[in-house]
């Protein structure tokens, strides 16, 4: 059971410092930005991430109240 732990962890550890190559080897390498705001492509076709569609839509309500 203990051998198959600490392999279990060595994959693990492996794994995560493969992935990690470029962030942790580069003096300015930092993990990509995987949120809907951070994709041009998307800012560009008007789609945005859920919470910033919610705030339009509730000042396009607030603007019309008034």
């Amino acid at each position: 059971m203990l051998k198959i732990f600490l392999l279990s962890l060595g994959l693990i550890a492996i794994a995560v410092a493969l992935l990690g190559i470029k962030v942790f080897f580069t003096k300015k390498g930092k993990f990509p930005n995987t949120h809907v705001s951070g994709n041009k492509y998307l800012r560009d076709k008007g789609i945005f991430c859920v919470q910033t569609q919610d705030r339009i839509a509730r000042n396009k309500n607030i603007n019309k109240k008034k």
